[in-house]
């Protein structure tokens, strides 16, 4: 059993959180168990399940963390309607995909089959994906408003539409199907290319 190590009243839940985030990444979600997760953190099973009544429970805060983080580093991108919106685009599809690439089995349970098929998303999760999409749909919606883009588009598909293919483009690449980081990066130039076309 590995040393027991310690911990500050009061951040023990995300102690709880960063531990399985390592464990998944190092073994994947499905070797991930709050038996082991309470062994590694050097607590009682009592201890742990206090913070998460369950393993969904505790991957759902996994993906909450996981969209923070993306607020964090994609947020600042989604304000204002930027002069050179293909330019825009090609920037946020490779911070995007690098996002996921470097948080690959926490971006799994963001948006995959763990939490959102086989699971049961927590209302908080639900809330923070809600908001971070509608964040983009908003700014798609901005840049639509615009005087060089076509009125009859649909926002919302619009922002679906490209969202999706971003999602596309990192699964291809965390899957392993597509190991060439150069062929990605000419996909999402060409992207950026066919979304403004499209917008016209």
């Amino acid at each position: 059993m590995p040393a027991k190590k310690n911990y500050h009243h009061g951040d023990l839940r995300q102690s709880l959180i960063n531990e399985a985030t390592r464990m998944m990444a190092a073994s994947g979600v499905e070797k991930l168990s709050m038996r082991g997760l309470a062994e590694e953190v050097g607590v009682s099973r009592t201890a742990a399940y206090h913070h998460f009544k369950d393993k969904n429970e505790l991957l759902c805060a996994i993906a909450e963390q996981g969209f923070n983080h993306w607020y964090e580093q994609m947020g600042s991108r989604l304000k204002g309607v930027p002069e050179d919106l293909e330019a825009w685009f090609r920037e946020f599809s490779h911070a995007y995909i690098d996002f996921a690439r470097n948080h690959a089995e926490q971006y799994d349970l963001m948006f995959g089959r763990p939490i959102w098929k086989n699971g049961q998303p927590t209302e908080a999760l639900r809330q923070i994906s809600f908001d971070a999409f509608q964040r983009y749909a908003d700014f798609v919606r901005g840049c639509l408003q615009g005087d060089r883009f076509s009125q009859d588009q649909d926002a919302l598909r619009v922002a679906q539409v490209t969202w999706s293919s971003l999602h596309g483009l990192s699964r291809l690449l965390n899957d392993g199907v597509y190991l060439d980081k150069a062929s990605i990066n000419s996909m999402c130039d060409v992207a950026a290319r066919l979304l403004v076309q499209n917008m016209r």
